[in-house]
Formats: structure tokens, sequence, C-alpha cells
């Protein structure tokens, strides 16, 4: 639980939370902590300090005190419309609570307590509800590991003064009735007139739902082929503004545009249109005014607002860009789909400046997540923002560049999300990048002999995989903090029932090490024959940096030439710029002595 230090200061970095008046003023240093939120009427933050919930004035006249004593850890706090109470999930390991906090007078309320994980607790708008989702508590008998399981949850709508509640609703217990593994997951939320909304994915496609809080039917508030993202309830509760990858345009698929739908029945008109990309979508109090991020092929997210009832939109900040920004000058990405070698439709943007040598030298990027798609523009998340940036400066330096929306990814329906073996159950995935690299060799602006490879954290596994099992299609890689062994010692209680035969078997345990081993790149080792720089934080803590210390011995050992970039005290998604600046440089750097000198050396 230490605060990153990429600036290696001597002195301990703290994780602080600041409050700002939205008049002007100077920022105020409230406490340590994270994730504050602050009351309906702003005078108070709440927040979480190691395992409780502690609150804090939030114009930091008084110092922060802790809000209450319990059991467990205190998280996901949501305050009571007039600020009042607050209810919060009161995790207790294999199972989880949702209660309310009304003072300290009063005991805690825990509300339809049980044996299930609870969470997302969302108040009704006259505070005498409270819905949230149930999820089964761990435990039980277990699956095979290699087997697609349904993760089933339920909605459920307790009585705030009773603290009795019912199930309303209930996922079928199917793999599309699985939780939503997009952003926001079930996105539960209060319509008007008592009634409920929600994304599920029983069409195989992650969509908006409305139901009545007492029961009954879900209505499909979005219907068709494509993704509901980010979600956001008008301030009268009675519509719904949601961005997805739709619209009238063929390649929208590979983009976001805004929608409006009412939480009644499914009549969603569009707010946006257009070769543009559009997210996250806030209604003004008055319920006037939408705003939201908008970016292009050429330009990176800026506000953007705009009347809801409709009327030009407006930029706002527009200086945030330097004057030379090179909006102008970058590649329109072309949307591009190929076949995988098992039949699988795969899509990707394609990049490729004007000019330049008649069979250019290709690169194929793999974005990590790898619940992610990578869009025809600049992206919404700050980390494939720098990836798109590469892609461009990779096209101005005269490469084609092929960025793969490969299986396990979001935008392309569930199915496509969860192949049965994806992951660690056999790196079904790899096929798709495979035919990123042969669809690049087959173009005949390319030269197959120099198609390289470069991802970061689950594109930097796909990145090392294409290189240990085909550098024959790959001349040269850039792996940004991959994970290269994928087995993990079994847990105890997976031991424990391969023995007993509670629910496994003890083949059950080895083919799934196998598999894991299979889909690690550490295995293909001693084929991997292309050159590759190896990029990692040694405080990273989504990809221990272990991972590239063990790949190094094994290259070292088939004497693979290798170069590596460790970055001390630094992160995953590096917290500083200088070190996307140093790493991408070196990325264009060692491509040009891999590939380009390639070239020249073979005239």
């Amino acid at each position: 639980n230490l605060i990153p230090n990429p600036t290696s200061s001597p002195i301990e970095p703290k994780l602080e939370i600041w409050s700002v008046s939205v008049a002007g003023g100077a920022p105020v240093r409230l406490a340590e902590g994270d994730k504050p939120k602050a009351s309906p009427s702003d005078d108070r933050v709440v927040f979480e300090k190691g395992r409780e919930l502690w609150v804090v004035p939030a114009d930091g006249s008084k110092p922060p005190a802790r809000l209450f004593y319990a059991r467990g850890k205190s998280e996901s706090a949501e305050w009571s419309p007039d600020g009042s109470r607050l209810a919060f999930v009161s995790a207790r390991g294999d199972y989880s609570f949702i209660a309310i906090y009304a003072g300290d007078s009063v005991p805690l309320t825990y509300l339809a307590p049980g044996t299930s994980l609870d969470g997302s607790p969302r108040w009704s708008p006259d505070a005498s509800r409270l819905a949230f989702v149930r999820q089964p508590g761990r435990g039980g008998a277990e699956t095979p590991p290699l087997q697609l399981r349904p993760r089933p949850w339920s909605i459920w709508v307790a009585d705030v003064a009773t603290a009795t509640g019912k199930e309303v609703w209930k996922s079928p217990e199917t793999l599309r009735g699985s939780t939503p593994g997009t952003l926001g997951g079930p996105n539960l939320n209060w319509g008007a007139d008592g009634r409920l909304l929600f994304v599920t994915e029983l069409d195989g496609w992650p969509h908006l739902y409305s139901m009545a809080a007492s029961g009954g039917a879900p209505s499909l508030l979005t219907p068709g082929n494509f993704m509901v993202e980010f979600v956001a309830v008008a301030p009268d509760r009675r519509s719904v503004i949601y961005n997805a990858n739709t619209g009238s345009d063929p390649d929208d698929g590979e983009r976001r545009h805004l929608y409006r739908v009412p939480i009644d029945r499914a009549t969603p008109t569009a707010i946006t249109s257009g070769s543009g990309i559009e997210w996250a979508p806030a209604v003004t109090g008055d319920g006037s005014t939408l705003a939201y991020i908008a970016s292009d092929a050429g330009t990176p997210g800026l506000p953007r607002v705009q009347p809801l009832a409709g009327g030009p939109a407006r930029t706002l900040n527009q200086g945030a860009l330097p004057s030379d920004f090179p909006a102008s000058r970058l590649v329109v990405p072309q949307h591009v789909t190929f076949k995988a070698p098992d039949g699988a439709t795969i899509h990707g943007q394609l990049f490729k400046a004007a000019g330049g040598e008649s069979r250019r030298p290709a690169i194929v990027f793999v974005h990590g997540g790898p619940p992610r798609q990578m869009l025809l523009g600049w992206h919404y998340m700050f980390y494939y923002t720098n990836s798109y940036a590469m892609n461009q400066y990779l096209a101005s330096l005269g490469y084609v560049v092929l960025s793969v929306n490969y299986r396990l990814g979001i935008g392309y329906g569930r199915e496509f999300q969860n192949p049965p073996r994806g992951g660690a159950r056999g790196t079904q995935e790899y096929l798709d990048v495979l035919a990123g690299g042969k669809y690049l060799q087959s173009r005949p602006d390319v030269d197959p002999a120099r198609i390289g490879i470069w991802g970061g954290s689950y594109g930097g596994f796909l990145g090392a995989m294409a290189l240990a099992r085909n550098s024959d299609v790959f001349a040269a890689g850039v792996d940004f903090h991959g994970v290269h062994d994928r087995v993990s010692l079994p847990s105890e209680n997976l031991e424990i029932a391969a023995r007993v035969g509670d629910g496994i078997g003890e083949h059950d345990l080895e083919e799934s090490v196998e598999a894991a081993w299979t889909s690690s790149p550490s295995k293909w080792a001693a084929r991997w024959r292309s050159p590759v720089l190896l990029i990692h934080g040694d405080d990273d803590r989504n990809v221990r940096v272990e991972q590239t210390v063990d790949l190094v011995q094994r290259l070292r050992k088939y004497g693979v030439s290798f170069e590596e970039m460790i970055i001390p005290d630094d992160i995953h998604d590096f917290l500083l710029h200088r070190n996307w600046v140093r790493a991408d440089s070196a990325t264009a750097a060692f491509f040009e002595k891999t590939l380009k000198a390639k070239r020249a050396a073979t005239r």
C-alpha cells in the first residue's frame, strides 16, 4: 500500500485529497486518503483511508475524522439525497453487506444481510429505498479452470426503515447472463416513477434495460449490435444519456457517439454523429446543457457543451492544445478487417502517411487490458491516448501501422470478448495478432520481411508471444511491461478439490496448468529469434517487473538479442510524462535499427 514514488524522492510521497472552489481561489488540502465524494450540499467530503471511511469539511476548516467503526473494509460510500445518511459496502472477505450510517447515536443498519457479495448501493430519489447488486459469495464446489462459467447476479431493493429487502430481478445462469464486463459493470441507477435502470448482456451485447423497482420483466431500451458504455441519468431521471459504438456510418463500430433514450421505451435518438468520438456525458443540474469530451483523428479529447434540447456544440478550452500541435498533419486511420486462421473476423485501424517507400516496413500494435477497443481517433483512456499518439508518430516515420482489436476486447459482442480458449485457457486471441501480421505481409505497400510488433501490458504479452512463436513473421518487437509466464501455483483450495474430487479432478488441474504454460511466451523462448526491446517500471503493481527479469535470463540462454529499459520507481501506467517520452523515443529508435536498417543491409 505504499504510494508510488516515480521521482525517486527521498521523502515518502502521500496520496492526498484537495478541494478548490468552482468560483476560484486557492486549492485547499483536506486530508490523506482516496476516493473522495462530496455531500449533496457540498459542505462535507467522505473518503476512504485504510479500511475505513472518513469525513472532512469541504473547505478544510476542521481536521478529518473517522466517520464510524465497523468490522471489515468500508468502501463505495453513497450519500443519501439530503446528505443526512451514508450507504456503504462493508466488505467481509468472502461476502459483503450493504450498510447505512445515520449518525453516532444510531447503530449501523445492515440491509438484508446474507452470505452474498453485495455492492453498488443506490438510493431512491426519496431515500426510502436502496437498490443494490447481489452476487453469490465465494466458495462452493470448484469449477474446472478451463471451463467458462456463468457469473450470475441479481438486483435487490431494500426498505431503509425496516432493513428488509427482496430480489426484484435475477439474471439467468448462463454465460450471457453474467455480470457485464464493460465500463461500470451493471451501471445500476434509479429512474423516475420508481423505475430501475441497468446494463446487462442478455442478447450478447451490453445494453440498457429498465424495469419497475417492484419487479417484473425488464424492457430493453437500446436494441442493436453495439455496446453501451458511458451512462449518465438526466437530472429529472426520465431519460438516459449514453455513448455507443454505433451510428449511420459503417465505421461507427470503431467510434463512440452519444444518444438519449427515455427510461420507459426503446426510442433512442442520436445526439452526436460524424467522424469524431464522444464520451463521458454529464447533464447540468437544470437539465438544459449536456457536457462531454470529444476527440477525432487529429484532435485529442477536449470538453464540449451543447443544449440538451438540440443546438450547436461548442468546444471549451481550445487553447489547451499548443499552437504548434500537428493536428492537420496526423493521418486519418482506416478501418480494416481480416480473417483469423479459425475464420473469425478481426477489426483494426491502419495508419499510413503519404509518400515514402513503395514497400514499407510495418508494425502491428497490440493494446492491453484486454477489455479495450482501439478507435479511429484519439482514445478516451489516457494510456491509449499515448498509444494512439505513438502509432501516429510511427506512421510519420514511414511505417505502415496496424492496430489490432483482438478477441478478449470489447466492442464486438460478448462472445468475441469471451472466447472459449482465450487467455490462460489457450491464448486463442493470439491467432488474431498473427493474422494481423500476415495481413500486413499480404499488402503490396508493405515489405513482408520487415514486420515489427509493439504493445503494452496484455499487448506486451501478446507481442512477446508473437516474437517467441512467429519470429518468421515478426522481425523485431518492443514489449512494454508484458506478462511472460502465466503459470501460477494452484491455490490450496484447488489442489484439495482436485484430490477429493470436489467439482474438479487432478486431470483438470494438470490440463489447466499445461494450458497456462502453453499460453506463456517463456514456454516458446527456445524458438525466439527476433530482437526485442523490453521496457518495465520496477514498481509495477499490475505486472510485476520480475516477469521481465525472468524473461531476460531465458533470452540470454537462447542467444536472443535484446535491449532493456528498466525505469526505477515508476508504475505500470508511467506517472511521469518524461518516462513516456523516453520509452516511446526508445521504441522508435529500436525499430529504426531493426527494421529500417534491415532494408539498407540487404540492398
